[in-house]
């Protein structure tokens, strides 16, 4: 087991990461104030890890929420679902919640946990790799709404995030490889070497070798933990971490939350934000296109939705949490390995990005 500390002062926690970490209670024993505990899962994770957990878990007064799967139930209504559970449960403010699953479950239990009694402990047990290299660390969390992505939310870090990478023995293909697209993000804004070792390394990620994926897991989890620890609220370089999510989440919000998974949508954006580098004159393109060969061979898209205009992005990337002052900003490389967060630039630039033909692009690379 590899454990990393997320440095906040009095707010610090550890990631633990390792094979079969769900059968070791004592890691969650010393995270857990009080005796009561709240599991929040959803209907797909339940039936493959919720009785473990409960078994785990067998010395504590617990209560069980399972949640419909999905970004589409990231929602009010859904949210409500965990209050529920815990006031007719009369959880007080020593209670744990756990959350158990992907980045939507992290993001709502989290949430839950910052304004149950104004806020109560919760541990992270993220299940996805998109939510184990990404979601489940830095305390960010919230929910959607129709006009925005994440719009609605709060900072609420966890006591202890617990990764346990047999979870992706059972984590279909398409969610692997949206996870890689974050795994990816990483070499790309601040670890250009990891870039190399993932053009190696991604067969063997993609047949889920064990070895393979705890190095990519540890390594991401490193990177994300120095940034958070660096500006965890997100005034400065922790901006840079949403490399290829300001057009990412414009795919998610005009296609609808769950048509394309998200990190799918931060591929073919972050392929958006490489070619806007690239007309910048910030990086060649020969180093655009071995991103997007990256991406191809971790089986992602890397062409945008046929159906979205410029007119259509911009009108999503109108409602974004880096606009300042009217200002979009936007995250974008000066060279491989090092991000920027930027609204200086030529309008025209960004209109050309928007109007570039991503298809050819991608068939070219293909060839």
């Amino acid at each position: 087991m590899q454990i990393l500390q997320v440095e906040l002062g009095e707010r610090s926690y550890p990631i633990y990461i390792g094979a079969d970490l769900l059968a070791q209670p004592q890691l969650l024993a010393q995270h857990i104030a009080g005796r009561q505990v709240a599991i929040v899962t959803n209907e797909t994770v339940a039936p493959l890890y919720l009785q473990a957990l409960e078994t785990a878990l067998s010395g504590y007064s617990l209560t069980s929420v399972v949640l419909p799967d999905g970004e589409e139930f990231k929602t009010w209504e859904v949210l409500q679902q965990i209050f529920d559970g815990l006031l007719t449960a009369r959880h007080d403010r020593r209670t744990t919640i756990i959350a158990l699953g992907g980045g939507v479950v992290g993001d709502m239990a989290g949430f839950a946990a910052a304004c149950y009694q104004r806020g109560v402990n919760f541990v992270q047990i993220p299940t996805t790799l998109l939510s184990q290299v990404d979601s489940s660390v830095g305390g960010k969390t919230g929910i959607n709404h129709p006009l925005g992505k994440n719009m609605v939310g709060a900072f609420y870090q966890p006591q202890a995030v617990l990764i346990d990478t047999k979870s992706l023995m059972t984590l279909p293909q398409r969610e692997l490889s949206a996870g890689l697209a974050e795994v990816i993000k990483y070499g790309l804004i601040c670890d250009e070497p990891f870039l190399q070792w993932l053009e190696a390394n991604m067969p063997a990620l993609r047949e889920l070798d064990q070895a393979a994926l705890t190095q990519a897991i540890e390594r991401s989890c490193a990177a994300k933990a120095r940034i958070v620890a660096a500006d965890e609220r997100e005034s400065g370089v922790r901006a840079t971490l949403n490399l290829g999510h300001t057009f990412g989440h414009a795919i998610e919000t005009h296609m609808g939350y769950g048509v394309w998974l998200h990190g799918e949508a931060v591929a073919a954006g972050t392929v958006m934000a490489l070619e806007m580098s690239t007309r910048l004159g910030w990086i060649e393109p020969a180093e655009r296109d071995r991103a997007i060969r990256l991406f191809q061979a971790a089986g992602l898209p890397v062409v945008p939705p046929k159906v979205m205009t410029p007119a259509h992005f911009l009108e999503h990337m109108a409602v974004d949490k880096k606009v300042l002052d009217g200002q979009l900003r936007l995250v974008l490389l000066r060279q491989m390995g090092d991000a920027v967060v930027t609204s200086e630039y030529p309008r025209e630039i960004l209109s050309a990005t928007l109007n570039a033909d991503y298809a050819a692009m991608a068939e070219q690379l293909k060839n």
